[in-house]
């Protein structure tokens, strides 16, 4: 399988990163954006949680906080649109993403996956798609009862260390989802040490997004 590089050590990517609920970012892509800031890759991260009120927003800011210490640049944003009734707010949500296009310009586009079985998830994806049509987008995947994982086709091989610090940081930051029964430490590191199998991964572990278009020059 041929290996491609996103960004190479001391390198500046831009990466925006939208989740819809306060842990989502963390759970589909928090050990790629640590495995890259260990690589001395400078990241410029704008990160957007569109569900966080209460106890989330504040759980949501610590956790991006933690996670980005080390990023070159940092704009956080926290919404308050009402968890579970996304579709509902289409107008709102929509209008949001028209500003949110003219503030930024990303290299590459962390979003959630097409066919996530939550109705917020497949939301958000669908207007990044329609608001960002140029630009590098991958999906990445929330373990759910629904049964929703699919077969996705891009694999970030993830350090060990960095995988223990995200699953460390989640259950630091998260207190008021230890409770659900998905939410463990033994369910992160399983699915990332399928995906490390599946692409072979030299520490064992990765995480795996949907990309559906691709330019290789």
């Amino acid at each position: 399988m041929r290996t491609l590089q996103i960004a190479r050590p001391g390198d500046c990517l831009s990466v925006l990163c939208l989740g819809a609920h306060s842990d989502d970012i963390e759970i589909g892509a928090g050990a790629t954006l640590l495995t890259m800031m260990d690589r001395g890759i400078r990241l410029e991260v704008h990160w957007c949680v569109l569900s966080a009120a209460d106890e989330r927003e504040s759980e949501a800011k610590a956790s991006a906080a933690d996670f980005l210490s080390r990023a070159a640049n940092t704009q956080i944003e926290m919404m308050s649109f009402q968890d579970g009734f996304f579709p509902e707010q289409g107008n709102a949500i929509k209008s949001w993403f028209e500003t949110l296009k003219a503030r930024t310009e990303p290299d590459v586009i962390f979003t959630h996956y097409r066919d996530d079985a939550h109705q917020d998830h497949r939301h958000i994806c669908r207007l990044t798609w329609n608001t960002f049509r140029d630009h590098c987008i991958l999906e990445y995947e929330i373990p759910k009862w629904d049964g929703d994982l699919g077969q996705p086709n891009l694999y970030m091989p993830v350090s060990a260390e960095a995988l223990r610090r995200k699953i460390e940081l989640l259950n630091v930051h998260f207190g008021s989802q230890r409770s659900k029964q998905w939410f463990d430490s033994e369910l992160f590191l399983g699915l990332a040490r399928l995906r490390g199998m599946e692409c072979r991964a030299r520490e064992r572990y990765a995480e795996a997004f949907f990309a559906r278009k691709l330019t290789v020059v």
